[in-house]
Formats: C-alpha cells, sequence, structure tokens
C-alpha cells in the first residue's frame, strides 16, 4: 500500500460501560476525564474477525488440557504458544524455525494490524504493527457514572443463615461519546518484507480493517457493551512522506434535543495539504448527528449503510 491513512473513530456509549477499570467503573484519568483504552477498541475488532473465521492469535480461548497428574478435567484459558499452535496446526518448540514463526504471525489478521510481541520457546520477537491507535477520551461533558442494584436469583451460599437472594451491581455511564486517533503506517514492515516473511500492509489488508472499524462496536453487544455503536469515523488517506497530528484533537461533541452535533474544525490543516492528499471521507449516522466540518472535498457517508449522505 502505497499511502499512509490518518483518521479518528468515534463511539457511543448510552447506558452501557466501553472501558471499566479494576473497580468496574469507567475508566478516568488523574483528573477525572473519562476515556477507553486502545485494547477496549481493538478487542471487538479481534472478536469479530474471529467469529469470521480469520486467524487472530491474541484473543483469549478456552480449552479442556490434558492433567497429567490427576487426570481431571479443568476449564482453562491457553497460553500464547497453545494458541499458537492451535491456530497455525503446528507445534511450536525450541527448534521452530524463526522464519517460520515469522510468517505464520504475519497471517494472523490481528498482528497484520496491529503487530505482536512474542516470546515462546526461545523465539523473541517484536513487531509494531502498522495500525496504531491513540486513547479514546470522551468528548461529551455531562458523562456520569450510574451503579444499579441488580437482584440474583439465588442466595449467597456463603451464608448460612441468608434468608433472601443476593444483590449484584451493574456499573454503566448514562452517556459518552468517545473518540479514537488512529495511523496507518505500510513502512512499519520494510524489515519483514525485505526478510520474505510478508508482503507488507497491502490495500486488501486496509480494506478489512476499514470495514471493521466501522461496524465492530455496534456488532458487538454483550451486557456491558449493548448500548455502545460506531458512532463516527473519519479516514484521510495521505501521501507517504506526509505526517499529520492527532486528529481526535480537532473535534467537538455537543448534545442535542433531537440531533447531537460533531464538529471538526482541522480544515486550516487539511486544505491547504490538499496536494499531498489523495482522499478523505467522513462516516457517521444523519438519523441522530448533525456534523459542521470546514475541511474541504470531504466524502459523506451513512456510518451503517454506506450509502453517500
Amino acid at each position: 500500500m502505497n499511502k499512509r491513512v490518518y483518521g479518528v473513530i468515534g463511539v457511543s456509549s448510552i447506558m452501557a460501560n466501553w472501558n471499566a477499570d479494576f473497580t468496574g467503573y469507567p475508566k478516568t484519568t488523574s483528573d477525572g476525564i473519562t476515556y477507553g483504552s486502545d485494547k477496549a477498541l481493538k478487542y471487538p475488532m479481534k472478536k469479530m474477525w474471529d467469529e469470521e473465521g480469520k486467524p487472530v492469535l491474541y484473543i483469549k480461548s478456552m480449552w479442556f488440557p490434558n492433567n497429567k497428574k490427576d487426570k481431571s478435567i479443568v476449564l482453562s484459558p491457553r497460553t500464547l504458544k497453545e494458541r499458537y499452535e492451535y491456530i497455525f496446526g503446528e507445534e511450536l518448540s525450541k527448534e521452530s524455525d524463526m522464519k517460520n514463526i515469522l510468517t505464520k504471525l504475519f497471517r494472523a489478521i490481528d498482528v497484520k494490524n496491529f503487530g505482536a510481541t512474542f516470546a515462546e520457546e526461545k523465539s523473541n520477537i517484536s513487531i509494531t504493527g502498522a495500525v496504531q491507535f491513540g486513547q479514546g477520551f470522551n468528548k461529551y461533558d455531562g458523562t456520569c457514572p450510574d451503579e444499579q442494584q441488580i437482584l440474583s436469583p439465588f442466595k449467597d451460599a456463603k451464608d448460612e443463615d441468608a434468608k433472601n437472594s443476593s444483590l449484584g451491581t451493574k456499573i454503566v455511564s448514562n452517556e459518552a461519546h468517545y473518540f479514537y486517533p488512529f495511523v496507518i503506517n505500510p513502512m512499519a514492515y520494510k524489515e519483514f518484507v525485505e526478510m520474505g516473511v510478508t508482503e507488507g500492509y497491502t490495500e486488501e489488508d486496509y480494506k478489512i480493517f476499514k470495514r471493521t472499524a466501522l461496524c465492530a462496536v455496534t456488532a458487538y453487544a454483550t451486557n456491558a457493551k449493548e448500548g455502545c455503536e460506531n458512532e463516527f469515523a473519519l479516514f484521510v488517506e495521505t501521501d507517504m512522506d506526509l505526517y499529520l497530528p492527532n486528529l481526535s484533537e480537532y473535534i467537538t461533541f455537543q448534545k442535542g434535543e433531537e440531533k447531537n452535533e460533531i464538529s471538526l474544525n482541522c480544515g486550516n490543516i487539511l486544505n491547504e495539504l490538499s496536494d499531498k492528499i489523495k482522499k478523505i471521507e467522513i462516516y457517521y449516522n444523519p438519523a441522530k448527528t448533525v456534523l459542521t466540518t470546514d475541511v474541504e472535498n470531504a466524502d459523506m457517508f451513512h456510518i451503517f449503510t454506506g450509502k453517500e449522505v
């Protein structure tokens, strides 16, 4: 692929918990700003690829390993080595050929996009991904957590005197709107292309990433994530020698009575660099969102239907 891509992925969260910390509350910075980690956005994408039957290495998977000591059957997550052997059907050992391991790793779609840290059986490999996400900061200033009480159908087994079923909690945000910056640099794999272990980051790889980035959050509906959906996306395709800043910093969000407003105000940068920009695409939901922007010559699309707005 002979171009760089800069952009932003927007995620809305309505009465849901997009990315919780270890206390169960939505993640916040030390000064109280709600945000989502890059891992929170990558996971639905990897989950979608896995469900489509594509090889995904860095995702939790369970199995029943053979317990050699007492032959008991215990459900357990796979190790990295076990996951590698599971998806590639090849045993990994100290004698495994390093070139073959690298070639296999680049066959995994998550590694091809996001890179990998692989340290197994004396195979210490680090791959910097062509696709790099930043942290997704919430742009809505009315966000606050909400803790809900949930009644369990069972009593606490540890409390012999318990007469009623136990209570649980579910923590959500009333509303939040996260915007993740990203950049795609195909040159990240230049060294590996020269080694002959990959063809590099291709146009087809980019198309797969783009398709998944536009719908993976909406498709991923767990109890905590139901209410989260893809809300906005910006893709700026440029020449290889053009370097752009974090474009999410130029986005503002305003809550409206009928429709929300997303403003993209980076025209002073993109318009002046139009000779080095190949294409600009903006995706949003016009049924819920009013988009305002000073960016010229941008193609607008409905984020769910893909039709031009």
